[in-house]
């Protein structure tokens, strides 16, 4: 199972075009080999698809591709606000007085960037299909928590080892149950 080329040429497209590839393009080939790992699973299945399915999913896949690739390399890391740039945090200046360190709140702004109607109507809709997958492969196998699974992973972005924990279940469960989802939601969208 490989990537059409058409495929991968859409991938270093979406990798170079996203706003945390900026400042970060000395990671290019660790990016694109990521997303190509995490996107071979379902491509072959979007086959058929609208091409704009198959760029979205791609636009997921790569955009958490270069988070992870970014985390495990230092460069980033997630607070309670999201993900922060480490490089943000080294260049504060810490005051110290009487040999204690103060405290204050840094603000830093997120830049927003708004997609055209089109595209946030398309990225609700497909995310909606995908989202009624997940609600269908819960209620056929409830004891495998399928949407809580969904969601420690996906929403809230834990590692396996974090899930496994936080479900009391074994990190191999973890991803056993991951790929069964997976195969389950393919199933469903491609019948639909």
């Amino acid at each position: 199972m490989e990537l059409a080329q058409k495929h991968l040429a859409l991938i270093k497209q979406i990798i170079q075009t996203d706003k945390k590839y900026q400042n970060n393009e000395d990671l290019f080939d660790d990016f694109y080999s990521e997303t190509c790992k995490r996107a071979l699973s379902i491509v072959d299945t979007l086959e058929d698809s609208d091409d704009s399915l198959v760029e979205s999913y791609l636009k997921k896949v790569a955009s958490t591709a270069i988070v992870v690739v970014l985390k495990s390399m230092g460069r980033i890391r997630r607070t309670n606000k999201g993900y922060v740039n480490n490089e943000m945090i080294k260049d504060i200046p810490l005051e110290i007085e009487n040999n204690e360190f103060n405290v204050f709140d840094a603000n830093y702004n997120f830049i927003n960037i708004k997609s055209n109607p089109e595209e946030i109507a398309l990225d609700k809709e497909q995310l909606q299909s995908v989202y009624d997958a997940i609600i269908v492969a819960h209620s056929q196998n409830v004891e495998k928590q399928f949407l809580q699974l969904y969601e420690l992973r996906y929403v809230n972005g834990y590692k396996q080892s974090e899930i496994a924990k936080e479900m009391n279940i074994s990190q191999p469960q973890v991803s056993k149950r991951l790929f069964e989802l997976i195969d389950i939601i393919k199933k469903i969208l491609t019948n639909k």
